[in-house]
């Protein structure tokens, strides 16, 4: 015999799970790809937190720490590479969704997790610099061109730019 929840059971039961992946990583924020979410204005509440806890497991683990100055160097000049080469439609677009920054892949440094796939760092596209001196340990990276949640900042995910 099948047994129905009720929706606020469900809801809830979302909700705790959504608090429970925020709550995990004190460390470092998490990383949440920018994922137009597949609802239509007529799906039910617990099937648009369902959707938003779906998403939000897409995390991708991050460890954050201050960068060394090779590592700011090369992220710097991978970040302007790729901007200058970026096509004037991708910077529309960029613009479109009110991203100025890109996450660009730099060297792996003494500091790096072993679990690390890859280090980036945040590149301001309007202040031509790097935002910060703080290079992040990603263990899954999004795709290129993915906009990308990253400690506060909204990146367009470059690689290494090259």
């Amino acid at each position: 015999m099948a047994h129905s929840m009720k929706p606020s059971t469900i809801k809830l039961t979302c909700l705790l799970t959504a608090g429970a992946f925020l709550i995990s990583a004190p460390i470092a924020r998490a990383q949440i790809p920018y994922v137009p979410l597949p609802f239509s204005s007529n799906s039910s509440t617990a099937q648009r937190v369902v959707t938003a806890v779906v998403i939000a497991a897409t995390i991708y683990a991050i460890a954050r720490y201050q960068a060394t100055e090779h590592q700011r160097q090369v992220a710097e000049m991978r970040a302007r590479q790729s901007y200058a080469r970026m096509s004037a439609q991708r910077r529309a677009n960029m613009k479109a969704k009110k991203v100025r920054y890109i996450a660009v892949d730099t060297e792996k440094g003494a500091k790096t997790s072993p679990k690390a796939k890859r280090t980036v760092m945040i590149y301001d596209t309007q202040t031509q610099k790097v935002a910060s001196n703080t290079a992040y340990d990603v263990e899954k990276t999004p795709a290129v061109g993915t906009t990308a949640k990253i400690d506060s900042y909204s990146a367009e995910y470059v690689g290494s730019g090259l």
